[in-house]
């Protein structure tokens, strides 16, 4: 099968569930999609049920050198990266005062830093191509202070929209876009792991259509954001939430 080279897709936190959902509607969309993510076995099981458009590999975004490296192999193999979505994060439901400088590091450093490596990596070839979409997960934790989650997860999600407006507003005249999306309690381990049985009954009862987000509805949302006919849209934040939070 020839795979056309321009349509090359990054998608970090590939293996979880929202990256998974997230990668096989790129697949399906013509994209062949570099599966980022920290345990190779994982990412070599997705591809396997993806199918020759899926490219693993294992990489700790949060390592600034390896970032480099890994780019730079991805770039001579398989051409430049034209889609890149920062979906890779780890959730802490610690206030302030329970948050370990630890705990602050190591969520900062995926939830952001590895972000911002990633976008530095390839925001300069979708410029000088003329061409690009940059789709950052964020969360509804960093317009409503988190209603469950932690100071440090809140933080850094309020940070990756800063750094989607950033990256928005220096490269919108060059054709490529940078937006977020602030997904509320998606049905992942997030929150089956991380929030008790009467907790999330608690959320349900205050989520006016009454369910928790599916994967795909969010994939389906990057689908659309990089499209050929989103790109008046950038500097964006989408909401899906189910109503918990109007503005």
């Amino acid at each position: 099968m020839k795979h056309d080279k321009e349509k090359l897709a990054l998608v970090t936190g590939a293996a979880g569930v929202l990256g998974a959902a997230t990668v096989k509607t790129l697949a399906a969309d013509g994209y062949r999609v570099v599966l980022v993510d920290l345990v190779q076995d994982r990412l070599d099981s997705l591809a396997d049920e993806i199918g020759p458009m899926a490219i693993p590999v294992a990489l700790d975004i949060s390592q600034p050198e390896r970032v480099v490296e890994v780019c730079r192999t991805v770039r001579q193999k398989h051409g430049p990266v034209s889609v890149l979505v920062n979906n890779a994060g780890i959730l802490s439901n610690n206030k302030l005062c329970e948050s370990s400088d630890a705990e602050w590091r190591q969520i900062l450093s995926v939830n952001l830093d590895g972000a911002f490596y990633l976008c530095r990596e390839w925001l300069q070839g979708m410029k000088e191509k003329g061409w690009g979409r940059i789709v950052n997960l964020g969360s509804l934790a960093m317009k409503t202070g988190g209603l469950t989650a932690g100071t440090a997860y809140t933080t850094s999600k309020g940070a990756i929209t800063a750094l989607t407006l950033s990256i928005a507003r220096e490269s919108a005249a060059y054709g490529v876009t940078a937006n977020g999306i602030a997904p509320a309690y998606i049905k992942t381990p997030m929150i089956t792991d991380f929030l008790s049985e009467d907790k999330q009954r608690e959320l349900l009862s205050q989520i006016p259509v009454g369910r928790f987000c599916e994967a795909e509805e969010v994939a389906h949302v990057v689908s659309f954001l990089v499209s050929p006919l989103s790109g008046f849209i950038t500097g964006e934040i989408i909401d899906i939430n189910g109503g918990l939070h109007m503005d």
